[in-house]
Parts: C-alpha cells; structure tokens; sequence
C-alpha cells in the first residue's frame, strides 16, 4: 500500500514519468507474485506426478491435489481483464525445471514411506516424461 500512497502524491504533484515508472515497478512485482504462486503449485503438481510415477499407482488424495494444484496454476496464470496468461508455455517449462529438484526432493520424504534418497527415487521413473506430463496438463488445463 505504501506504492499507492507514493503514486497518489506523485500524480497529484504531476510528476507523471515517476508516477509512470513506478506503475511499471508496481506491475513488475504483481507478476513476479503470481510467477511465484504459479511455481508454488507447479511443485505440488511434480511431487504428486513423481509418486504416482516412482510407485506406479494412484491414490484419490493424490489426484484431488493433481487436479487442485492445476486450478490454481490456471486461475493464477489467467490475467482477468487484459485477457491472455502471465507465463507462456515456455515460461512455465522453465518454471517446471527450475522446482523439479525441490519436488523431488519433497517426493522421496513421502514415496514408499521415505525410504528411498532423491537419487535412488529418480532411478525408478523418467525425469523428463514426469516434466513433459506435467507441462502437457497445465497447458490443456489453461489452454494455452
């Protein structure tokens, strides 16, 4: 809220190019928010594809945060008014690689128990099919 006290009184003293570069700056921070929460849920989205992947089964709870954390990657990415997304396909790709260590990491405390390291979990599936599937759900999610 501070930003909007300092653009009122920076409009209201006409300095328009600062009250114009702070806007940029406002909006600069408003996407970086939702690249953020859009790569919060993109790892929700891997931890959960891994385990199904590495353990070769569903679970309902599992599927029920699949289908959420694809919700909230649409809804977040949906640019309301203007129309369009915030992150294109391959921004989300670089988001997608960028949290898929995170993920695992994450998914080997929770697949079989916890008893496999990261390491040994990824022997049991294929990195890239579980990044590819995760890229091709957000995008028919969102229809990109």
């Amino acid at each position: 809220m501070k930003e909007l006290a300092e653009l009122r009184c920076l409009i209201e003293q006409q300095h328009y190019p600062e009250a114009l570069g702070l806007i940029a700056e406002m909006e600069a921070m408003s996407r970086e928010d939702k690249v953020n929460r859009i790569g919060s849920f993109i790892k929700i989205l891997l931890i959960h594809l891994i385990k199904q992947q590495a353990e070769q089964r569903t679970t309902r709870a599992g599927d029920a945060s699949i289908a959420n954390a694809l919700f909230e990657i649409g809804k977040t990415n949906r640019r309301r008014k203007a129309g369009g997304v915030y992150v294109d396909g391959e921004e989300i790709r670089e988001i997608i690689e960028e949290h898929y260590p995170y993920a695992l990491a994450y998914a080997a405390l929770e697949a079989f128990g916890g008893r496999y390291p990261a390491e040994e979990l990824e022997t049991m599936f294929a990195p890239d099919r579980v990044m590819n599937e995760a890229l091709s759900r957000i995008l028919e999610h969102t229809a990109l």
